[in-house]
């Protein structure tokens, strides 16, 4: 049986591991409003990098621990900035954030090395990029299309496309929508976030006292 000393660090060790998911939510939450655009997509799309910080939580206490922070981090989003499709385009966000940072966790968490992080990373971009396309597809737009369209102006998903040609001569339907933009920047976002998490991660979880720092 633990002894009252053991029992005490662990609660100790739990406190502190709740106080640090919620100060990277916190985190990632601000990182989500600072966004900017990209040259060769619509402005609808903006980049932000809130993933670093969920990365960086689900790298130091495991991948379950990184969907607790991408959830509250929507919800805090949410509280702040509302969300004109009803939650709809809230949980797609959700869905493809984890779809980033759970692959990359789970891989990294088998083998706590430099080497199964950046396999990590790599996998979890390429299922980012996946799911974003479908999502995009056949929810994101849909929805979007639906709750801004009103009795002055009604949207459709003909209507982004004709957004995105203003900045991308390529997108000229839905499929070159998907695959000339919300590919390339959901490329881009997973690259960016993958090398700030590889580059600082060392350094974060000596503070974290994460035991592991991707030797």
């Amino acid at each position: 049986m633990p002894s009252i000393m053991e029992a005490k660090m662990k609660n100790k060790s739990d406190i502190r591991k709740l106080v640090v998911i919620a100060v990277l939510a916190a985190i990632s939450f601000v990182l989500m409003l600072l966004e900017f655009p990209l040259p060769f997509v619509p402005n609808f799309y903006e980049l932000d990098f809130s993933e670093v910080a969920v990365l960086i939580g689900a790298f130091a206490y495991g991948p379950v621990a990184g969907v607790v922070i991408e959830a509250i981090k929507i919800v805090l989003n949410l509280a702040y900035t509302g969300s004109i499709t009803s939650g709809i385009g809230e949980i797609a966000n959700f869905l493809i954030g984890i779809s980033f940072v759970v692959p990359a966790a789970m891989i990294y968490h088998k083998h706590k090395t430099r080497k199964h992080a950046v396999i990590g990373l790599i996998t979890g971009t390429i299922t980012l990029v996946f799911v974003g396309a479908i999502l995009n597809a056949y929810v994101l737009l849909p929805a979007y299309a639906y709750f801004l369209s009103s009795p002055e102006a009604v949207y459709t998903v003909q209507s982004f496309v004709e957004f995105g040609q203003l900045v991308n001569p390529l997108i000229t339907d839905l499929s070159t929508l998907i695959l000339f933009a919300v590919v390339p920047f959901n490329l881009i976002k997973g690259i960016l976030s993958s090398v700030i998490v590889l580059t600082i991660y060392k350094r974060i979880s000596i503070l974290l006292k994460a035991n592991d720092a991707t030797e």
